[in-house]
């Protein structure tokens, strides 16, 4: 059995141990050690042979070599420096991996460049090879890499990750239930989201508190297509929902207060025949993209901004 695929709660206790180390908590390390479900990740991803896949948190590099042995590049980022080196001495093996050790964020909305210009660069060898996204995710990175990656220049084809069950379930989440939010919208609007697999925590060393799931992210260009302005929907969705409690005019009256009046809001809710009591978490993926058409067409004709920016808000 090669090395990359022995990442059992001894090896790994024992390789920590010979360099002096523990996990570390403020990086969110928490290693799958079930080898079954790090084959079932890695075949959940539904690589070929001309894929360039991203792997965030190499950790000691189990599932990279999986990835590595199917895929025609992997690039693997890891924040930590000496898992990055253990990682290094366990894949020494491989001449398809690109090893960066970094944060892979420049910020909560934006990848580090240096990410982003090595996956074009493995692109660009070939126009046959596609992007995807591979990883058991950090949990204190994973909505930030999830959301932000669909807002990129390189669109991954796919997202095949671990991450804490709740934010799955949010990923997922229908109208009208406790779940459903931004997230649920930003993602279903331009992608087939599915649970592969809910994860009890003592697969992972050191345990999590909670649990965790297998996600797989289909992207579906042709929805993305429909959007006639991706950054504005993304703004748009991450606002209605900022006040999920409040009723729906109340808060579109906050989020669009630079660019319409009231009277401007009333007349979009009502062209849609939403009442007073109408509450964002209600609608449909259709009603909401539907929503915010007539809101952007509304700024645009008020304005006469012919690509109006909304406001950022925080979740």
């Amino acid at each position: 059995m090669a090395k990359q695929n022995r990442q059992t709660i001894s090896y790994l206790s024992n390789r920590f141990e010979e360099v002096g180390l523990n996990p570390n908590k403020r990086h969110g390390q928490n290693f799958l050690i079930d080898l079954n479900l790090i084959q079932l990740l890695a075949r959940s991803a539904k690589l070929t042979p001309n894929d360039v896949v991203l792997e965030i948190g190499t950790g000691m590099g189990s599932l990279t070599g999986l990835l590595a042995d199917q895929a025609a590049q992997v690039i693997t980022v890891e924040i930590d420096q000496y898992l990055h080196q253990m990682a290094r001495e366990e894949l020494e093996e491989y001449d398809n991996i690109e090893m960066l050790k970094q944060d892979c964020l420049k910020n909560k909305n934006n990848f580090a460049p240096e990410v982003i210009d090595a996956v074009k660069r493995h692109l660009a060898i070939d126009e046959n090879r596609t992007f995807k996204l591979a990883a058991n995710l950090p949990y204190n990175v994973a909505t930030p890499i999830i959301a932000n990656l669909l807002r990129c220049e390189v669109v991954p084809a796919s997202m095949t990750v671990t991450i804490q069950k709740e934010l799955a379930d949010r990923i997922v989440a229908a109208p009208g239930s406790k779940d459903y939010g931004a997230l649920s919208i930003w993602m279903q609007s331009m992608c087939d989201c599915e649970i592969v697999r809910i994860m009890s925590p003592k697969v992972f060393w050191p345990r999590p508190k909670v649990e965790s799931a297998i996600i797989h992210i289909e992207h579906r260009p042709e929805r993305r297509a429909a959007l006639p302005d991706v950054d504005f929907f993304y703004a748009f969705v991450r606002a209605m929902f900022f006040h999920r409690r409040k009723f729906m005019r109340s808060v579109a009256i906050s989020a669009f207060k630079r660019q319409l009046e009231k009277s401007h809001v009333d007349e979009v809710l009502q062209s849609m025949a939403l009442g007073p009591d109408a509450r964002t978490e209600q609608l449909t993926l259709d009603q909401l993209r539907e929503l915010c058409e007539h809101f952007r067409q509304k700024v645009i004709e008020v304005t006469g901004v012919e690509r109006p920016v909304m406001e950022n808000q925080s979740d």
